[in-house]
């Protein structure tokens, strides 16, 4: 598997937010985020190449049994299964982040960790497809299939509207499995942010989602 980052910090997001984490950073991602904050993960060569073997052993250097596996895009990878069974085998509880771009059943997975990509996300005078960035077929599919968190990303009020939109086509959906988290990359715009989004999880009962990394670590990379 090509390998992009590995690293232990904390889980910075989601339901398990605050969890010491092991993080592997798979290479190559399709999409082109306006506010991706892992860009140098999109190229399908950056990285090395390495086994799931000899990332398991640097793993249980770590005092931690949940492993984070990460991107890039995990679901347009090859031999996805076979890499993180070997995880799963070994007792860890793997989250999958994912953007859900793909459906691929039976992943031995304890959490997939959902990030529709909404219009906001679109870099200006990109012309990607919606299809190609928000298949509702397929993460209808995913939440039938896993344990779930959707995870979206806010920058600004308007977003809220193309969230409801996109519940609304999923269909049924847990609000408490519902993340919404400030789009930031440095800690002050990630703290003004949050004020009036943590307000519209009050009154949703939505999940407000911290970004660890962002507050702690101010955007620092590998944190």
């Amino acid at each position: 598997m090509r390998i992009s980052e590995f690293f232990y910090s904390l889980q910075g997001e989601g339901l398990y937010a605050g969890v010491p984490s092991v993080f592997i950073r798979l290479a190559g991602c399709p999409l082109r985020c306006r506010w991706c904050d892992t860009a140098y993960a999109r190229d399908f060569q950056a990285g090395t190449e390495q086994t799931a073997e000899s990332l398991l052993s640097r793993a249980g250097l770590y005092p931690t049994r949940h492993l984070v596996v990460t991107g890039g895009e995990p679901l347009v990878q090859p031999d996805l299964a076979a890499f993180l069974d070997v995880f799963a085998k070994a007792g860890y509880l793997i989250t999958l982040e994912t953007a859900g771009l793909k459906f691929i059943a039976d992943l031995p997975i304890h959490l997939l960790s959902v990030s529709p990509k909404l219009s906001n996300s679109v870099e200006p005078g990109n012309d990607t497809a919606e299809s190609e960035r928000l298949n509702t077929a397929v993460l209808s599919a995913l939440l039938a299939a896993y344990r779930c968190q959707l995870k979206f990303v806010v920058d600004r009020p308007q977003d809220l509207d193309d969230i409801a939109d996109c519940l609304e086509r999923l269909g049924s959906v847990d609000p408490e499995r519902v993340c919404l988290m400030p789009q930031a990359v440095r800690r002050e715009e990630y703290i003004e942010k949050s004020l009036w989004l943590a307000e519209y999880c009050l009154q949703t009962g939505f999940a407000f989602s911290p970004r660890l990394q962002v507050m702690l670590y101010d955007g620092q990379r590998g944190k």
